[in-house]
């Protein structure tokens, strides 16, 4: 039988018979259609007013400015076109639709910047999407993402927590009830598949992406709390237990695409299980948290002038965020790690500080500058679901003794190494650095071989991103071809690798040898207190390729007396040169003078853009041996 396709106007006038939203609305506002158009109303000109948001609301702001042109874009079946959000912008995408939880939001909360509370306009809109989200499920419980036949890990695991957290809203404002029954049982059959522990689309003996895993869980720990089940509340306690095994590297990331990547791990996956852990205080979650937190310590490079953090991003498998401002106002991805501060203090090193939170706030407020609305894509619902929850940011002291504790700034002398899958994760400090390293299997967008280099005072100097062979630390040949894009096996030596005895850890020895190599080159490293000497002997001419991290007010001069331009390319005739970074001074010497060039990339750091990367590039034969002296 046909069933034909309602208007958008149609819908509207069906809203005129569902309850009102009357708990969470004004007293004197009444419910009323609009009599022409069937559009949500734009906002008045002028609004929203950003002095009437509470600080922890201000996130809204710019969702509130993006509502009404979302809404709009929609078509009659209820599918979010316009591709505001995830792609493919297809209406079989299940991900598109989770902006439900954003249209139930707005019309639920009655605040006085929110003029669409109880709007009949948004929630005839919310109905139509959740017909049509809820019209995607498949028989087994899944939903698809990139195919209507797709039994999907990302769509089903995400879309019960925005499907719960939907829910919940609807119930307390009593609207869509013959919704709120079809998502309860939706709900059940999500969970009942996604808790499945013999779904390998789900659960592997090692998660392939584990962000995704834990927002099935996060979502499943609320729906459960909604619509108790007993069944199903042992399942979940079973899958907690099995994330803590199969989603937990033993080098204490997040397992994600073959290794480890720091926005997913960091931005992602820590805040899903903070939002399970408001749920559920099950103790696998802090119990990785800690161990995340342990790792997250060794990979984000503290700068000493308070910028924030510069991140060791070369290991990262899958994207390549790169830096993590001091102070990160709304909207932070981050923002729900705060959950786990009290249970893991360490973790308060990177959250922003609830002093310089509530001054950015108010800055914010003070502004005289327009809401804008968000870019189309940049629209994450997860950034509201975030508000959800009291907040309990760290304080200025807390975070300070934090950051104190942190592994590199603790101690001036140690090495860990972290194995796990083929994987090495090498740290290496010195009274006057601190190393890093990334060997053995490489992972998708990861790059091999020496990552980052940082002194105590100047901080960042050198620092290889990933997805880039332009902007690795590396040896290149013809081509664009560097070994740290592939597979770099290395050992370690109590000493120079040449004589020393395997070290594998334990207490760091004096003077750490590092050998490192494929088929067509062999790179030894020895670290000591305040050089490190990288050795290259390759089948071929080659280039050494460094990834610079250059402040405006470095000075950077090749030891033929040529300075360099900060954000341009100087090229030169020299056997090295030197940075000199406010007290500082870093030495680079490779002994023969060689054409040496270094050029400036896109890549900048930090919201105020002003450090910047440079590639420093010097061509030899075959041989090079380089010593950085620190300070």
């Amino acid at each position: 039988m046909h069933t034909p396709r309602l208007s958008r106007r149609s819908l509207l006038r069906a809203a005129a018979l569902l309850p009102a939203a009357a708990p969470v609305l004004p007293a004197a506002a009444p419910v009323l259609l609009p009599a022409a158009s069937p559009d949500l109303a734009p906002l008045p000109a002028g609004a929203p007013d950003r002095r009437l948001f509470a600080p922890h609301e201000q996130r809204f702001a710019a969702y509130l400015a993006t509502l009404a042109p979302m809404v709009n874009d929609m078509d009659d079946g209820g599918f979010f076109a316009g591709g505001w959000w995830r792609s493919p912008a297809a209406p079989y995408n299940a991900r598109v639709q989770e902006h439900v939880f954003t249209l139930a939001w707005f019309h639920a909360s009655a605040r006085p910047w929110n003029p669409y509370a109880g709007d009949a306009s948004l929630l005839a809109a919310l109905d139509a999407a959740l017909g049509h989200y809820l019209s995607l499920q498949h028989a087994d419980g899944s939903f698809p993402e990139y195919s209507r036949d797709q039994h999907g890990l990302a769509p089903t695991g995400f879309g019960i927590g925005y499907l719960a957290k939907t829910l919940r809203i609807l119930r307390a404002t009593g609207a869509l009830p013959a919704r709120q029954a079809q998502i309860s049982a939706a709900l059940r059959t999500a969970m009942t598949w996604f808790l499945d522990g013999g779904n390998r689309t789900v659960w592997q003996e090692r998660l392939t992406w584990a962000n995704q895993t834990s927002a099935g869980l996060a979502g499943a720990a609320l729906a459960l709390r909604l619509d108790p089940d007993p069944a199903l509340s042992a399942r979940l306690t079973e899958a907690f237990a099995r994330i803590a095994t199969a989603g937990l590297s033993a080098a204490g990331f997040f397992n994600e695409e073959g290794g480890h990547d720091m926005n997913y791990n960091f931005e992602v996956m820590l805040p899903e299980l903070a939002d399970a852990h408001h749920q559920n205080p099950d103790p696998h979650l802090v119990d990785m948290a800690r161990a995340f937190t342990g790792f997250l310590s060794y990979n984000l490079l503290r700068e000493p002038d308070g910028a924030g953090y510069v991140v060791n991003v070369a290991p990262s498998t899958r994207t390549s965020t790169r830096w993590y401002d001091e102070v990160r106002p709304d909207p932070d991805r981050t923002a729900l790690n705060w959950t786990f501060t009290r249970q893991v203090p360490l973790l308060s090193a990177f959250m922003t500080a609830r002093e310089d939170l509530a001054e950015a706030r108010a800055a914010w407020a003070a502004s005289p500058d327009p809401v804008t609305a968000l870019a189309k894509q940049d629209t994450s619902p997860r950034i509201l679901t975030h508000a959800l929850y009291d907040e309990r940011f760290p304080t200025r002291r807390q975070r300070a003794a934090a950051i104190a504790d942190l592994p590199y700034l603790r101690s001036a002398d140690f090495a860990e190494l972290r194995r796990d899958n083929g994987q090495d994760f090498l740290y290496v400090r010195k009274p006057g650095l601190y190393l890093g390293g990334y060997f053995g299997t490489r992972a998708s967008r990861a790059r091999t071989g020496l990552t980052f280099l940082w002194h105590p005072e100047a901080g960042t100097v050198v620092c290889g991103l990933n997805d880039n062979n332009h902007a690795c630390w590396a040896t290149v040949f013809p081509g664009q071809a560097p070994d740290a894009n592939g597979s770099l096996p290395a050992a370690y030596f109590h000493g120079a690798p040449a004589g020393g005895r395997q070290w594998t850890g334990g207490r760091a020895p004096a003077a750490l040898g590092i050998r490192y190599g494929n088929a067509s080159v062999t790179t030894d490293v020895l670290v000591t207190r305040r050089t490190v000497r990288r050795t290259v002997t390759a089948n071929a001419a080659a280039t050494e390729q460094i990834p610079l991290v250059l402040h405006p007010s470095d000075v950077l001069t090749f030891t033929d007396g040529t300075r360099a331009a900060f954000g341009g390319a100087t090229t030169a005739t020299a056997d090295g040169f030197d940075v000199r970074r406010g007290r500082t001074t870093i030495r680079f010497r490779w002994g023969t003078p060689l054409e040496a060039t270094l050029a400036a990339g896109t890549v900048r750091y930090f919201r105020d853009g002003s450090r910047r990367f440079h590639a420093l590039r010097v061509p030899h034969q075959g041989t090079f041996d380089l010593t950085v002296t620190m300070g």
